[in-house]
């Protein structure tokens, strides 16, 4: 299975401590560096997923388990906890070009707890498309203290895209525009690229619908 490049860093550390383990202490010294290449590697790994093709399908933007859905004039927040036996690949909900991206310093509350989206320190994607704006956002949590994220404003991007990663454990948030509704509950399980989180009507078309409606 590919594995992010972030995993080089920390690979190459462990494979330097094993030389110097093994040549000290003899062979079992090693042993507990090869544990934790074999973590490193599962962490990091990245697999290639086949995102679901269909009009206005939005999904997941990461792997794990939906803790909280709020919902406001603004649209709904859905909140992803990723613990670290997760995949931590962060990929967009939608296709479109990113409008706006936004690092906030903060705490670092544990990222299953509500406040940790409004209080640590997060990185916010805005991502424009035919079917409104969405937000994705990184938010740090207790063991997870850095956040990477791989594009910029301007930038294209295609839905089920990789667009960054959290490292150890963390949270992402998927922020709908008003009138999309989730189609995940808190508790269920998702896939980042895989889980289809909502289904959003063209911005034009949802117009439409809305004076009929009205």
């Amino acid at each position: 299975m590919p594995v992010a490049l972030q995993a080089v860093p920390f690979l190459v550390v462990l494979l330097v401590a094993g030389l110097i383990l093994g040549v000290l202490f003899g062979p079992w010294a090693v042993a507990p560096i090869v544990v934790l290449v074999v973590f490193v590697l599962f962490f990091f790994r990245d697999p290639e997923r086949r995102t679901p093709d269909g009009l206005g399908l939005v999904v997941s933007p990461a792997d794990g388990r939906v803790t909280e859905i709020v919902r406001d004039r603004q649209g709904a927040r859905v909140s992803i906890f990723l613990s670290v036996f997760n995949c931590h690949i962060n990929r967009s909900p939608v296709s479109g070009t990113v409008r706006e991206a936004v690092y906030t310093r903060g705490r670092f509350h544990p990222a299953w707890q509500g406040r940790a989206s409004g209080e640590n320190e997060r990185n916010r994607l805005v991502i424009g498309s035919d079917t409104g704006d969405f937000g994705v956002t990184q938010v740090a949590g207790v063991l997870a203290r850095r956040i990477v994220c791989t594009k910029r404003p301007g930038d294209a991007v295609g839905r089920g895209e990789r667009i960054g990663l959290i490292r150890f454990g963390s949270r992402t948030d998927l922020m709908l525009p008003p009138g999309v509704e989730p189609l995940v509950s808190v508790g269920d399980r998702v896939k980042g690229g895989l889980t289809v989180m909502a289904r959003a009507l063209p911005v034009e078309r949802a117009e439409r619908v809305a004076r009929l409606r009205a």
